[in-house]
């Protein structure tokens, strides 16, 4: 059994995009799942990009935000919502609410996202 308490849990942060690590190699013994919760500003966008080893399961959790797929495609994605990305699936986020949009990411096999991050908090 591993408990993560808060202050074990890493948060990487770019203008907007906050990625609150909960479960990954850094801090947990899992070799299968990174879990991150994700909170996307109003106004605020993760831009396009992939995940050419592992596939990402997205689950949200507050708000509305709209999917940023391949060949700029995108999709309404909203709380209840559940999307998965296969490995090397395009995706990306913007929220043009004037809510916060928050949802839980499920990542297998893990990865530590702080190439991706401005900072660390």
């Amino acid at each position: 059994m591993e408990l993560i308490k808060r202050n074990q849990i890493k948060i990487l942060s770019n203008p907007g995009v906050d990625s609150a690590q909960l479960l990954n190699p850094e801090n947990s013994k899992s070799e299968i799942v990174t879990i991150t919760k994700v909170t996307v500003q109003a106004g605020s966008e993760q831009p396009r990009h992939k995940h050419d080893t592992s596939e990402q399961i997205w689950i949200a959790v507050k708000g509305k935000g709209i999917l940023l797929l391949a060949d700029d495609e995108e999709a309404d994605f909203e709380e209840g919502d559940v999307v998965r990305f296969a490995d090397g699936d395009i995706h990306g986020l913007k929220n043009q609410s004037q809510n916060v949009f928050e949802y839980i990411s499920v990542t297998s096999p893990p990865i530590n996202f702080a190439y991706a991050y401005k900072d660390i908090k």
